[in-house]
């Protein structure tokens, strides 16, 4: 079987030698991803299911930083979860991290899914309305409230998650108050939030927020992070998120 096609690349994730396959012209995986997975807070033994789970790189990153027993993915498009099904194959994780082919909304196949620790997602963050889409293009799919929404996303992850089992979501920072009150609405309490800001001086554009499934009323307010010094290099937070340090 071949592995990787003609119209796909093989990256390093430069963490203990995993390479995640890729299209060469179509969605590829961003800071948003790599950030989530390094702030997923993972117990050993645990196990993780990652909604919108596109090519795989967050399950790939998590087996690479912890010491999860699983990691399950759910993806709706089919030809993303033959890339991670390859992906797998490659780096021989076929004891770990498995992919499902699947739609989020549908509450049979949720059920069906073993209950989580931990869920991750990085969902579609724009509107379906937000511009003009074409509603079968992978990046469209990917960006867009297409497939599914914010509340399909976090309905879903109360249905997988165990007792006081942990939510973390990337999100943009102009959907707040909607992520906030679709989490409250799920039982699934607020309990952090970190904004990630382009670099020191300029308005944050990325969010990282931590649920708990029946947790109680705290939030705390995480320290914020800058991708970019003020020459345009990145920050040794990033470096060390990226395992450059």
């Amino acid at each position: 079987m071949e592995l990787v096609k003609d119209d796909e690349t093989l990256d390093d994730l430069q963490i203990k030698g995993i390479k995640v396959i890729q299209k060469k012209k179509a969605f590829r995986f961003g800071v948003d991803a790599v950030l989530l997975a390094n702030y997923a807070k993972i117990k050993r033994r645990a196990r993780v299911v990652d909604l919108c789970s596109g090519t795989g790189i967050i399950p790939f990153i998590i087996a690479g930083k912890t010491e999860a027993a699983s990691i399950t993915g759910v993806e709706i498009q089919g030809d993303l979860v033959n890339m991670a099904d390859r992906t797998v194959k490659y780096n021989n994780f076929e004891d770990k991290i498995n992919f499902i082919h699947g739609d989020l909304k549908d509450i049979k196949l949720i059920k069906a899914i073993a209950k989580a620790d931990v869920v991750t997602v990085n969902p579609p963050y724009k509107l379906c309305n937000s511009g003009i889409v074409n509603k079968n293009d992978n990046n469209a799919i990917s960006r867009h409230e297409i497939c599914c929404n914010l509340e399909d996303v976090i309905a879903a992850s109360r249905v997988i998650l165990k007792d006081n089992g942990k939510l973390f979501m990337v999100h943009r920072p102009e959907r707040i108050a909607d992520v906030l009150c679709m989490m409250r609405k799920y039982k699934i309490e607020p309990k952090s939030i970190k904004m990630v800001h382009p670099s020191a001086g300029k308005a944050p554009n990325i969010m990282l927020i931590e649920g708990q499934r029946d947790g109680g009323r705290f939030l705390k307010w995480e320290e914020p992070l800058y991708v970019h010094n003020e020459d345009g290099s990145y920050t040794n937070e990033i470096e060390k998120i990226y395992g450059r340090m």
